[in-house]
C-alpha cells in the first residue's frame, strides 16, 4: 500500500509471519512486496507478541496495529500515515494446462504416473485429489518444462527446514528447494533455492495455505560417447509467474538426489521430509 513520508507518498509492503505461541514477525519493504516493487535494500524486521488480540509492531520509523485484515501505521510521532489492506496474492501460472503434447503426471483423478518413494507402491493422493510428498514419476525425461503446483501447510511452531520441507529434483538430481520461506531472507536452502549452487534473485514464496506455482525449463547434461560430461545442465525457474534464475548453470546434483548424475533420462522427484506438502496439476512438455 502507500503511506505518507517527509518525501511524500511511499509504496510500502509487509509480510506478517505467524511464530506461534502468540509471536508474529513483521517485515517492511520499501517499494512494494518481493516481485512486486521492493526496491531491493534491506527490509526491516520487527517481532512482537500478541496481546488479547493486539499485535503491535514496533518499528524503528513507524510503528503498526494489525487488526481486521489490515494494518494501521503511525509515525513515532503519533500521527497516521497509512493504512494496508492484506492482500491475498495469486501466481499468474496457477491453474495453467499443458500445451498440445503436454504429459499430464497428475491431475487430481488418479496417481497411474507415480510410485511411493518410500515403498516404491503405488501412488498415494487425499480424499480431496491432492498428491502426497514422497513421491517418483514412472515417466523419466531429458529436456523438459515443467509445471508444478504446491501447498505448504500452516506449521507456526516450526523453524528452518523443519517448516513445511519438501522439494522438487529435476530428473531425480537436481533440486529446487520447497519450505515455507514466506518473510524471510532468500536464501539457497530456503523456498526457491538451488542448495549449494544458487539463492532465488527474489524471494517469491507465498504464506502457508496458499497454493504457489514452479514453472521451470530444464535442459539437461550433455555427455560425449565415452559417457562424460561435456555441458552442465541449465534451467530456468520462475516461482509464482517470477525468474527466481535464468539459464542458470548445475555444475553438480544437490545432495540426497535419488540419481547420481548421467546421460540416462530421470524422474521427477518430490521429497518426503515428513511434512504434509500437497501438489497438484503437474505436467510436462518434453522438448
Amino acid at each position: 500500500g502507500v503511506i505518507d513520508s517527509e518525501n511524500g507518498p511511499k509504496k510500502l509492503g509487509v509480510q506478517v509471519i505467524a511464530l506461534g505461541k502468540g509471536q508474529f514477525r513483521a517485515v517492511g519493504y520499501t517499494g512494494g512486496l518481493p516481485g512486486d516493487g521492493w526496491n531491493g535494500k534491506a527490509p526491516e524486521v520487527v517481532t512482537t507478541t500478541a496481546d488479547k488480540g493486539r499485535i503491535t509492531f514496533e518499528g524503528k520509523y513507524a510503528d503498526g496495529i494489525l487488526r481486521r485484515g489490515k494494518l494501521d501505521l503511525t509515525s513515532k510521532e503519533g500521527t497516521a500515515i497509512g493504512s494496508l489492506p492484506r492482500v491475498q496474492r495469486t501466481s499468474s501460472t496457477l491453474g495453467a494446462s499443458p500445451p498440445a503434447g503436454g504429459s499430464v503426471l497428475f491431475d487430481g483423478t488418479n496417481t497411474d504416473a507415480w510410485v511411493r518413494t518410500r515403498d516404491r507402491g503405488p501412488g498415494q493422493m487425499t480424499d480431496d485429489g491432492l498428491l502426497i510428498e514422497g513421491h517418483n514419476s514412472k515417466q523419466r525425461f531429458g529436456d523438459h518444462q515443467l509445471h508444478l503446483e504446491f501447498y505448504l501447510p500452516f506449521e507456526p511452531h516450526n523453524r528452518g527446514q523443519g517448516r513445511a520441507n519438501s522439494g522438487c529434483y529435476l530428473q531425480g538430481r537436481y533440486e529446487v528447494q520447497i519450505l515455507d520461506s514466506f518473510g524471510l531472507e532468500g536464501l539457497d536452502n530456503e523456498c526457491g533455492g538451488i542448495y549449494k549452487i544458487a539463492r532465488p534473485n527474489s524471494n517469491m514464496c507465498y504464506p502457508p495455505g496458499a497454493w504457489q506455482t514452479y514453472d521451470i525449463q530444464f535442459r539437461a547434461a550433455r555427455y560425449n560417447a565415452a559417457g562424460e560430461k561435456i555441458e552442465n545442465a541449465r534451467a530456468t525457474v520462475r516461482h509464482n509467474g517470477v525468474i527466481i534464475h535464468e539459464d542458470l548453470e548445475l555444475p553438480q546434483r544437490t545432495a540426497g538426489g535419488p540419481l547420481a548424475e548421467g546421460p540416462e533420462d530421470g524422474f521427477l522427484h518430490l521429497q518426503d521430509h515428513s511434512n504434509p506438502v500437497r501438489f497438484r496439476n503437474i505436467w510436462v512438455v518434453e522438448e
